[in-house]
């Protein structure tokens, strides 16, 4: 299997052209230095990954042609991570961990204390495909557009658990219990999120708010207060070995 992994929207299956645009065009052939004859993988998402390879080259395009199948597709679990942006490069590596740990659905939320700059949707969905490229995957999650957190839980799914992440109880002391009873209480598979808070932390309307929800299980992650972005991977970390694909 090629170790160059192209992210298209094109559907894929042997003997299929699919071409691509200049930016793409620009990183296979201006980058990588690659030409026709070579072979690149390619996934779309929802067809697995297909060895492919290139059959016309040029700086605005090219083609690359399916030869054959080389994973099926795997999607993540059902598994959303809500967080708060924080600065520009933090919220970068939340994302991209976030592809690499094995998540569906990426929202940022707005909360009472969130103190970043503006959000750029677009961009933060280049970073998670570019993510997806690197690590092996073969689905992007969707990155939503910036929500707030209130407007999220006003429509949320009581289906869909919540492990909601409160670093006030690390203060509190209570994060063996907070760990046992999440793992205790919630049982089986299903559609799940994780909410990481700002820098600041929760409100108390925002806290009791959640406390109060019956599909909110509060966990800590620890006796040291962490930051936003090393709050994710250990969120994440707990949940994919409990509850996940990494069992």
């Amino acid at each position: 299997m090629s170790g160059i992994r192209l992210f298209v929207s094109a559907p894929l299956a042997e003997g299929q052209p699919v071409e691509i645009g200049r930016d793409d065009a620009h990183y296979l052939f201006g980058v990588m230095r690659q030409a026709v004859g070579a072979t690149v993988t390619l996934f779309n998402g929802t067809g697995g990954a297909w060895e492919a390879e290139i059959t016309q080259a040029g700086k605005r395009g090219g083609v690359l042609t399916c030869r054959a199948q080389t994973a099926p597709q795997r999607d993540p679990p059902d598994l959303w991570l809500l967080f708060a942006p924080v600065k520009k490069a933090r919220t970068d590596f939340i994302v991209e961990k976030a592809v690499e740990m094995g998540v569906r659905r990426l929202v940022p939320v707005a909360t009472e204390f969130t103190n970043s700059e503006r959000l750029r949707q677009d961009r933060l969905q280049a970073h998670a495909k570019e993510a997806a490229e690197q690590c092996g995957a073969v689905f992007v999650p969707e990155v939503a557009e910036l929500q707030k957190l209130r407007a999220v839980l006003d429509g949320w799914d009581s289906q869909r658990r919540l492990m909601f992440c409160d670093e006030a109880m690390a203060q509190a002391g209570g994060s063996s219990s907070a760990r046992a009873g999440l793992f205790a209480e919630a049982q089986g598979s299903g559609p799940w999120a994780i909410l990481i808070g700002p820098e600041g932390g929760f409100s108390e309307g925002e806290r009791a708010r959640l406390q109060g929800m019956a599909e909110a299980h509060v966990a800590s992650l620890g006796p040291r207060i962490l930051r936003a972005d090393t709050a994710a991977v250990a969120a994440l970390t707990l949940w994919q070995m409990r509850f996940g694909d990494w069992q």
